[in-house]
């Protein structure tokens, strides 16, 4: 075997064996899109430099995606990056070398990144940077040199001298790139990582909601091998010349690790389904902090209350076990506040509302100032059975007639269940109005729990939609309010109800390996203990917190009261209470009279930005090239 082919055959192995270990680690298509843009970055930074040769900051780049991303990330940014710029450049046998040599600089990021714990500061990531363009400035001596016609050590020395000049000026314009953008990329890209890499690790308890973990992180074997096989190239090629390079370890975001056995409450045939239900102390902390003085909520910390958000708050504590009236702000719990708000009530959705809020409240469900609300929502029975002759207002008259103690034989309740089964569409989903609506997958999971509470919950109809939400999930293992919509965390955790309603194993419910749902949304618990609406969006915290922690809890509707206890009064300090979790967010705003669905329209925050302070010397430079590669990812991290 002459010394090209065997050189070709080592180099190939090494690609393969990088790509093959990127394949097998299953990443997200979020983090599959990043990781091409970044690769692309780098390959047109490649070609805008072409008219000053070995002036490149593809090396700084590579070694940044590495530090901050990881092994399989940087190998690939710095073997895609070659292989696309040489799309203009020009390709030839040279290519795979190119690719493994840079290749290898992404790996070497990760191994810095690994041992340093990504503390480096900007000269020191520099310097890093020049560095590993001299490395793979000598592998590329190494492809020059089985070239020739003599492999001695006297004859690379000659080809590495005669490259020394460029090589150096390789060297020196990656450490003024890596002087540049190198310190903004790396905290760029670590705001990526914190916001795609979760690390779940097994809960004590049934499997049912924690489902199995997915593990992210810990030494990567491909990345191991990738250094395996180079380091045999170098022995065959030059002798014992070392390679080394480590691997990375993900650190996500904290992830809550015990659960506790809990009975399920509501509809029958839910008992069976997962009893598990997570430690929500942190987000029964962000709701208490957002009380405000006369006992009831608004969206957020701060703005007033309303009926809306005060139900919602009400039956999220309730399902996570806490009595919402221990909770009081200046005397005042939340039920003096759905009590006060009765007058602005405004059709069935709102009544209906109110009437849960009650129940979980364990108070009772007909004394209104101004009259009785189930009552009042009795006259909006349509002659065929509906409420409004809406899916959506039907499932919620289902579900607060049962919470006002109506059983599941009840004609009333019987003959909403039947009009509900009318109403399911091809697919097998529901929608908000009647069929022939699109689906969606909040009405599906509420038609589905709907159904569940009027004795029709082993029906064939519920089996079908059960299978439209599962076909419904995302890769990311979220749910959109409509199916091929980003994910959210109000629409998730409709799922999560719906599925536990139709008797499914919420953590079985994975689509080509992604995570399961309630991983998702515990995803978004962020560390004040709100729960995001999404991964961009933090609107109305309060609501999506509250109706998260329905799915937390696994109850579906109607949610019966908590266990009573000692009322805790609420001052302005809440640092007694443990909080953390993350703002969570309302979906697309669709003012629908039950769910509230006020279309409070989000402002995402932006994608990941420069944290840089002062702007002197190289950080024009630096913010520039964070402004270019902060604006081609933002798309891909919403």
């Amino acid at each position: 075997m002459s010394w090209q082919l065997a050189s070709f055959v080592v180099v190939g192995l090494v690609l393969a064996v990088g790509w093959l270990a990127y394949e097998r680690r299953r990443p997200s298509a979020r983090m599959v899109a990043v990781v091409a843009t970044l690769a692309a970055v780098a390959a047109l930074g490649r070609d805008a430099f072409v008219a000053l040769p070995d002036v490149k900051p593809i090396t700084a780049m590579t070694l940044v995606v590495g530090y901050a991303l990881g092994p399989l990330p940087g190998f690939t940014v710095g073997a895609l990056g070659m292989l696309a710029a040489n799309i203009l450049l020009g390709q030839g046998p040279y290519t795979p070398w190119q690719m493994a040599a840079w290749g290898m600089v992404g790996l070497a990021g990760a191994a810095l990144g690994w041992l340093s714990g990504r503390r480096l500061g900007r000269w020191q990531l520099a310097l890093a940077c020049a560095v590993a363009a001299i490395a793979a400035k000598e592998v590329m001596n190494v492809y020059t040199w089985t070239l020739g016609a003599s492999h001695t050590p006297a004859a690379f020395l000659v080809v590495a001298g005669a490259a020394l000049p460029f090589d150096l000026t390789d060297m020196v314009a990656s450490l003024l790139f890596g002087l540049a953008f190198a310190a903004e990329l790396s905290r760029l890209l670590a705001r990526v990582r914190a916001r795609m890499h979760v690390t779940w690790e097994a809960a004590d308890g049934p499997d049912g909601l924690v489902g199995t973990p997915a593990r992210e992180g810990g030494p990567s074997l491909g990345a191991a091998c990738s250094l395996v096989a180079l380091l045999l190239a170098g022995m065959l090629l030059l002798g014992p010349r070392a390679a080394g390079a480590g691997v990375d370890r993900v650190r996500a975001g904290a992830v809550q690790r015990s659960a506790r056995a809990l009975p399920a409450v509501g509809s029958s045939s839910v008992a069976a389904a997962s009893q598990a239900r997570l430690g929500v102390a942190r987000e029964i902390a962000f709701l208490a902090s957002a009380q405000n003085g006369d006992g009831g909520f608004g969206g957020a910390r701060g703005q007033s209350s309303s009926e809306l958000y005060s139900a919602w708050a009400a039956m999220g504590l309730a399902a996570a076990g806490r009595d919402p009236l221990s909770l009081r702000r200046d005397g005042h719990s939340v039920l003096d506040a759905l009590r006060g708000e009765a007058s602005s009530l405004n059709g069935a959705g709102d009544l209906e509302r109110t009437i849960l809020a009650l129940r979980a409240c364990g108070a009772s469900v007909h004394s209104l100032v101004g009259g009785d609300p189930v009552a009042e929502l009795l006259r909006s029975r349509g002659s065929d059975g509906s409420f409004g002759h809406l899916t959506n207002i039907t499932a919620f008259a289902v579900f607060a007639l049962r919470a006002a103690g109506y059983p599941a034989r009840d004609p009333v309740v019987r003959a909403a269940g039947s009009w509900l089964a009318g109403q399911q569409n091809s697919d097998g989903g529901f929608g908000f109005g009647t069929r022939g609506g699109g689906s969606d997958v909040d009405d599906t999971a509420a038609a589905v729990q709907g159904l569940e509470d009027a004795g029709m919950g082993r029906d064939a109809i519920v089996t079908r939609a059960a299978a439209f939400l599962v076909r419904s999930q995302n890769p990311d293992g979220g749910y959109p309010q409509e199916k091929g919509g980003a994910s959210n965390a109000q629409s998730t955790a409709w799922a999560i109800q719906g599925l536990l309603a139709a008797g499914r194993r919420v953590g079985a419910v994975r689509r080509e390996g992604s995570r399961s749902p309630l991983e998702y949304l515990k995803s978004l618990i962020a560390p004040d203990g709100s729960v995001r609406y999404s991964r961009t969006g933090a609107q109305t915290p309060v609501w999506v917190t509250a109706q998260a922690l329905t799915a937390l809890a696994g109850r579906p509707f109607p949610i019966a009261p908590a266990r009573r206890r000692a009322a805790a009064p609420v001052g302005r300090a809440r640092a007694a209470l443990p909080a953390t979790v993350e703002t969570a967010a309302r979906r697309q705003p669709i003012q629908r009279a039950l769910r509230g669905r006020a279309r409070a329209s989000a402002a995402a925050p932006a994608g990941p930005g420069i944290q840089g302070a002062g702007v002197h010397g190289l950080d024009g430079l630096a913010q520039a090239m964070g402004a270019l590669v902060g604006a081609l990812l933002a798309p891909m991290v919403r």
